[in-house]
This record gives C-alpha cells, structure tokens and sequence, in this order.
C-alpha cells in the first residue's frame, strides 16, 4: 500500500469568535482538518458558514481564538506578526478574487513583489518573474500595467506572482468571481496544471462548476464542516 502524502497543513479544533458590539459569532466552531501534498481542495458553503474565515487562517492572514494550526509541521498559532510573515513568504501563494495587483507596477515588478520581500536581489528576482510571465502566457506583456490588461490576464499576473517564492500551498478566494464563464475556465485550467505538477491548491469559491475541477470537495454551514466529498462530482 502507497505512503500517504505528508501534511501540508493541519487544523485541530479550531475556533474563531468574534465580538461585534453586545454580538458574539462562532465564525468557525471547532473545525478538526487535513490538507495532504498535492491535493485540489475546493471549500464550499453560503455567506456566513465559516469558508472565508478558515482560508483566512490557513494563509496566516488572521489567527484562531482557539486550537492550533499547523502549517509544514510547525505550529503557527501563537507567532509573532514577523516570524508569520516570513512563514507565509515561504510556505503560501495567494490568488485573489480581485487580483490585487499594484497598479502602477508593471506585470514584472508584480510578480517580482514577493521575492523583494525575501530579500532576494534583482539580478535573480527579475529573470525568474521573467520565466514565470511566460509560463502563464504572458511574456510579451512585461511592462503593461494591469490597467493595460484584460481581467483573465490580470488573474494570469496574480497566479504567477503566487508562484513566485515556489510555494507548496497555493490559496485561492473565489479566483474566478470577477471574470466570465469562458476566462473562468481558462484559469481553473491553469490552476489543474499547477495541481497535476504536484502544489497543493485550497480554493474557496460558491459554484459547483468551478469546485468541479477539485479533487476534495469541503462544504461548511454554521463554522463546522458539514461534510466532504472526494473524487469527481457526480
């Protein structure tokens, strides 16, 4: 029988309160997960079920009221805001609905983004943003702005930028809400290729086409996992 695939990223009882004036929600009420190498996860669930919350936590963007998270092996529950920071640099790509380019940078000074942040000099940095435009299809687009480029080009700069430090956990919130049906699957196409080279992908997003193309399918109600599906959706 075949090893399992190491841990990419664990959560054990996980809680997330927040206080809203006289208000408490349970945005996440005792949440206990597995993320494995490699797999394609697709978390799914209605506004208010908890889904935005844990990918949240799982990129280290905010941190849990209670248990722990585990991401490579290390818990980063309780870490400073530096020691988080460099962590996430090293270990997650973002995708983001609304691309979050910076708009007066080109689409190499973008990709580029993440490396500056490691310390990584230029000499190195540029030619890899160089190799990575080319990857998604865009080499002959390396000084327009975002401004100069159409939505799906613009989610094209966004992937490769979450490739940028190489990482093992790409996290993607609802990568196809801002772009039309046929854009949409051009880039869930990329995100398979990403997959079937061996990243793991964790993706939040509300339609059934699109969680299609993951191989674990996560659906949440009330801050608790209602239940998970594997496999290709019947």
């Amino acid at each position: 029988m075949d090893e399992p695939a190491p841990i990419e990223a664990e959560v054990q009882d996980v809680r997330k309160i927040y206080r809203i004036g006289d208000e408490t929600v349970n945005a996440l009420a005792g949440v206990s997960l597995q993320f494995r190498r490699g797999e394609f996860w697709a978390i799914l669930g209605s506004s208010g079920s908890g889904k935005s919350t844990l990918l949240n936590l799982l990129g280290c963007l905010d941190r849990p009221t209670s248990g722990r998270y585990l991401l490579a092996g290390r818990d980063v529950s309780g870490m400073e805001d530096d020691e988080l920071s460099h962590i996430r640099l090293r270990h997650l790509g973002f995708i983001f609905q609304n691309f979050n380019l910076i708009p007066q940078s080109t689409v190499e000074e973008n990709i580029q983004l993440p490396m500056y942040y490691l310390g990584i000099h230029d000499h190195e940095s540029l030619p890899r943003a160089q190799e990575l435009a080319r990857l998604v299809g865009l080499g002959q687009r390396l000084k327009h702005t975002p401004i100069q480029l159409s939505g799906g080009q613009q989610q094209r700069v966004a992937i490769a930028r979450a490739l940028a430090n190489n990482p093992n956990v790409l996290l993607a919130d609802e990568p196809t809400g801002n772009l039309d049906s046929a854009t949409g699957e051009e880039i869930m196409r990329m995100l398979g290729d990403l997959h079937r080279q061996g990243k793991t992908i964790i993706m939040v997003t509300h339609e059934p086409d699109i969680a299609a193309h993951a191989s674990c399918r996560l659906y949440m109600k009330d801050g608790r996992v209602e239940r998970i599906e594997r496999g290709p959706m019947s």
